[in-house]
């Protein structure tokens, strides 16, 4: 792909149906607990980006049987029970944090010795709250650049935990590492959850699909209001095959033209029940003026109609995803709109509270931070020429497009980024200006 991708003004004729990757996070937590488990297992609707690739890297570095076929969408995993094939590997999880944090407690649970590295990128990412942790129970963690950071030597034996208490503030991956790995110690896993993310939709994802798998766990609640879960150990858990949804997350930006364009849109096998947080963003987008109608192929956005809509005060801290995505589409509402509770994503791929307002006001767009909030204050205006720097990060290029999908002169820089997660977002896009 080029580097600079230009970006044109567009003209909808008709309805939009599109197909989007399957689920990052349903996959990477699918492929986690189908090596954990005792049996083989399928997956269907794989997404492979480089997030995906990173993680099935890793695991044929540590000997798993794992069977890839990118053009069926489907992998196939060999269960070992929690043993891990090769005890002494190299593995590098590159940009993906899910992999990160995944692997580090799955390895460390199950034992070994191990060297952990990564992109430069990753290696910025917060790692300390879960290596601590992981210190604290007599791993040893040898550091090869920055502490608390990848990368990493760590060695493992025989952990020893009793109950660990988690901040899910800056990053719930920490905790879901951490609830699906719990079987595999000998004793179990009493986790309990801190922050303000203890119920969010990601830890819900995680705790879904743990079910699914035949993963037992049980949950209460301490006097402080604050949950507990505990584990058991060396269970025995898996399933033959297991479908992962479309990516929600992808979606969305499809799911913006309808209200940025009034247009009906479809995404094709998205449904109201999914496990992904982000269907609450799609609910967002409906209440500027459209409606959700669930049919068999797929959730219509219908925003055939819609002429303008007003800005919105919205909580998106448990689909923070999208704070990028409904940005640029309220830099086209009527009214200011201010997104809140998002401070957390200072601490993602990049700094993307600071990236969000850096880009909008590139494009002329008045835009700032709310620290009271924790938010951010978006005026309604008319965006200008403009290279959007993406910061080699996905979604930032991803939603970013929107804008230049309304508003002439907008090119965005280092499009190849979505490979991260959605390697043909740009193909995708091109083909709306074909139909």
């Amino acid at each position: 792909m080029d580097k600079i991708y230009h970006v044109k003004k567009w003209m909808p004729k008709s309805p939009v149906k599109i197909t989007v990757p399957g689920s990052k996070s349903i996959t990477n937590r699918a492929l986690m607990l189908s090596a954990m488990s005792n049996c083989t297992c399928m997956l269907d609707g794989v997404l492979f980006s480089d997030d995906s690739r990173a993680f099935l890297s890793c695991l044929l570095n540590l000997g798993f049987d794992v069977k890839i076929d990118e053009d069926t969408k489907q992998v196939t995993i060999q269960g070992t029970g929690g043993i891990i094939p090769k005890s002494n590997a190299v593995i590098n999880v590159r940009s993906a944090g899910t992999a990160a944090r995944f692997l580090t407690v799955m390895l460390a649970f199950a034992g070994g010795d191990y060297e952990m590295q990564s992109s430069v990128q990753m290696a910025k990412r917060p790692m300390q709250p879960l290596l601590s942790i992981l210190e604290a129970a007599g791993a040893e963690i040898e550091y090869l650049g920055e502490k608390g950071h990848f990368p990493f030597m760590l060695h493992a034996h025989d952990l020893k935990f009793s109950d660990v208490t988690i901040d899910t503030s800056l990053s719930s991956q920490f905790a879901s590492a951490l609830l699906m790995a719990g079987c595999l110690l000998p004793e179990g896993l009493a986790l309990t959850m801190t922050g303000s993310r203890t119920s969010g939709s990601y830890i819900r994802m995680t705790l879904s699909m743990m079910e699914q798998f035949g993963v037992c766990f049980s949950e209460k609640m301490n006097e402080n209001g604050e949950k507990t879960y505990n584990i058991p150990g060396k269970q025995e858990f898996g399933v033959s095959r297991f479908l992962i949804e479309p990516d929600l997350s992808g979606a969305a930006y499809f799911y913006s033209l309808a209200p940025l364009f009034g247009i009906d849109v479809l995404v094709r096998n998205v449904h109201p029940d999914s496990l992904q947080g982000d269907i609450k963003y799609v609910e967002l987008l409906s209440k500027l003026g459209g409606s959700l109608q669930d049919t068999e192929e797929g959730l219509w956005l219908k925003g055939s109609g819609i002429t303008h809509f007003a800005g919105q005060t919205v909580d998106m801290k448990n689909y923070s995803d999208q704070s990028m995505t409904f940005a640029v589409v309220s830099v086209f509402a009527d009214t200011v709109t201010e997104i809140v509770n998002i401070g957390h994503i200072r601490f993602q791929e990049t700094d993307r509270m600071a990236a969000i307002i850096n880009e909008l006001t590139r494009m002329g767009i008045r835009c700032e931070e709310i620290p009271e909030k924790e938010g951010i204050r978006i005026y309604p205006g008319r965006p200008g020429p403009a290279l959007i720097h993406t910061y080699e990060d996905h979604r930032m290029a991803m939603a970013f497009t929107l804008a230049g999908m309304k508003s002439d002169g907008i090119y965005i820089d280092d499009p190849g980024c979505c490979a991260k997660t959605f390697e043909n977002y740009f193909e995708l896009i091109d083909s709306l200006y074909e139909t």
